[in-house]
């Protein structure tokens, strides 16, 4: 690929009134629109101080920007170039919607959490969002320690985070989220909630999965759903929060005497060699050859304290610890396993919920994905204002998983920035006709157009009819 013209006769101008170079949230913001998210954050967010007025506007508006790539505040000047005004209406200069943002209390973080809730139940009514969800859903809770620099930011303190696999210290906010997924979908964010730098990962968790377990309901997860988590928020008042809300707990366990002396009960006939990464199917015996097996042993945890006990599953998983040095001739004299068990009340069959929990990583990459986009900065010196961008960092997130469900089946699992790059990043030619008609030209051959009409046609087209 090169130039066709000398560099010379090439010239450049930002002069044309009537381009927009983010056509994609024409879609979203219509499939915004139709969820009610405008008029859910007018009747909901009520603020009381000066700047905190007209949310219905405001908040539609930073959601628009961050689906359009924002990750701080003055990122949401991107909403203001060439014919933007002409397609949407409302449009504020981000020191307005900063002022807006720092006019939060805590209460009004609450109301729009409140939003996220309503908004992802309409999502999930109009889009595809979690397909199987009338059998079988997973809710996955985890915390991420976000990184902040200013001095002047409410909260930050010291935390523990892996970088690389190394556990730091890291001086920043924590924040922690819930996700909603199916064995067939990709997830959406259900709860999310900032707290100070130094805060425990299971701080305030068991309200947090009841909340998360009563959204994936209304979200119309109406089957199974199984509430998965790492030893964090292994704790009698979590597991017994799930139960309460009606879910199924998965919790990985911490390694302690007791269960040791559990996993020593079980004999070395009830091992079952499992599908792993160097696993072979042998023909004759008909089963993996792994370096992995499960098995399962009744167990009854948090008995230190009276009333507390719980009594459920506990599936270990022993994964062989390769001698290194065998090569030098020195072998093993006997085989050496790592374990690592999962306390459960999952219906399923052993294997079926061991792989299940091992699923519960992927709310690690929705976090991810929060990083290469709107969560790539807490914007302000504020915590009731990072407290408000986290939660409408997660309802960009769902309406950017909704529009990619209505686009095509690949996009309904893609990432944020594919999505954003392929179907929001369109660049495109407003055009007048008739009484108040406007078409939106963009560019001929566009590799995915096919993918792009499609979401056009569910957000902007005709409401599909009802039985």
């Amino acid at each position: 690929m090169r130039l066709l013209h000398d560099l010379g006769k090439i010239h450049a101008t930002f002069d044309d009134p009537n381009l927009v170079s983010r056509a994609g949230l024409v879609p979203v913001m219509a499939l915004a629109q139709r969820a009610g998210l405008a008029g859910l954050a007018g009747e909901h967010v009520r603020i009381g101080r000066r700047c905190g007025v007209y949310p219905q506007v405001k908040v539609p508006g930073i959601v628009a920007g961050m689906i359009g790539g924002a990750d701080s505040i003055d990122d949401l000047d991107l909403l203001r170039h060439g014919a933007m005004g002409a397609l949407f209406g409302g449009i504020r200069a981000p020191s307005t919607l900063g002022s807006f943002l720092r006019a939060f209390t805590w209460g009004n973080v609450l109301q729009l959490g409140k939003v996220n809730r309503l908004v992802l139940a309409e999502l999930a009514r109009r889009a595809p969002l979690l397909p199987g969800k009338e059998t079988l859903a997973f809710v996955d809770i985890d915390s991420q320690q976000k990184r902040v620099y200013g001095r002047k930011k409410q909260g930050a303190a010291f935390g523990h985070t892996k970088i690389q696999g190394k556990s730091l210290l890291v001086r920043g906010l924590n924040a922690l989220a819930a996700t909603i997924s199916t064995p067939l979908g990709a997830p959406v964010i259900a709860a999310v909630r900032l707290r100070g730098g130094n805060a425990a990962s299971s701080r305030g968790a068991a309200s947090f999965a009841g909340e998360a377990v009563r959204t994936a309901r209304a979200a119309g997860c109406a089957g199974i759903v199984v509430v998965r988590a790492d030893s964090s928020f292994y704790s009698a008042v979590f597991t017994r929060a799930v139960r309460a809300a009606g879910a199924f707990f998965s919790v990985t366990v911490r390694m302690n005497p007791h269960v040791a002396a559990a996993i020593a009960t079980i004999g070395e006939d009830a091992w079952t060699p499992i599908r792993y990464p160097r696993a072979i199917w042998d023909d004759q015996l008909g089963c993996w050859v792994s370096d992995a097996e499960v098995a399962e042993t009744r167990y009854t945890a948090f008995t230190r304290k009276k009333g507390q006990e719980i009594t459920a599953r506990l599936i270990v998983r022993r994964v062989r610890d390769l001698n290194r040095q065998a090569r030098q001739g020195q072998d093993e004299l006997f085989p050496v396993w790592r374990y690592h068990a999962v306390f459960t009340d999952s219906p399923f069959t052993m294997l079926q919920a061991e792989a299940q929990h091992r699923g519960h990583a992927q709310v690690e990459q929705v976090l991810a994905d929060w990083s290469d986009g709107p969560l790539a900065h807490l914007p302000s010196g504020s915590f009731p204002a990072n407290a408000a961008w986290l939660v409408l960092a997660a309802i960009s997130h769902n309406l950017l998983r909704a529009a990619g469900s209505l686009a095509s089946l690949g996009y309904g699992k893609a990432r944020g920035a594919t999505i954003r790059r392929d179907l929001i990043d369109v660049a495109a030619r407003t055009a007048r006709h008739g009484r108040g008609h406007i078409t939106l030209h963009l560019p001929e051959g566009w590799h995915r157009e096919h993918e792009w009409m499609n979401l056009f046609a569910a957000a902007c087209g005709p409401p599909a009819a009802t039985a």
